[in-house]
């Protein structure tokens, strides 16, 4: 049980009781069939056309895109290094134009590699 965290804290420290699981820290306490739901779906992101998107894939932006916190905008047809899907209200982590930022599949386009 000591590879399990807190979804709350994110705290190590549960204790495993019949039916339940509860973190030692904060008292959060929940059933033993989440574990069993979230290891079982298999997370599915998809472009803005419906294409299945993977770790390693490159991505374009479908429309300008003014970035928070910084005076860039990233222009359509801009490409990605390879990405890596995370958990979040962002699903993708990739650089654009040298920097690393968070994206929402619904702003890119899966690219088509050939050779």
């Amino acid at each position: 049980m000591n590879n399990l965290a807190c979804p709350i804290c994110e705290m190590t420290q549960v204790l495993a009781h019949s039916g339940h699981i509860e973190c030692a820290i904060c008292g959060h306490e929940w059933p033993v069939e989440a574990l069993a739901d979230e290891s079982s779906a298999n997370r599915i992101v998809k472009d803005a056309y419906g294409n299945v998107l993977l770790n390693g894939d490159i991505v374009a932006m479908i429309k300008d895109l003014k970035l928070t916190g910084a005076s860039e905008v990233l222009k359509v047809g801009t490409k990605s290094k390879p990405i890596r899907l995370v958990d979040g209200d962002h699903e993708i982590s990739c650089k654009m134009n040298g920097m690393a930022i968070g994206l929402k599949a619904c702003f890119v386009k899966k690219v088509a590699i050939t050779g």
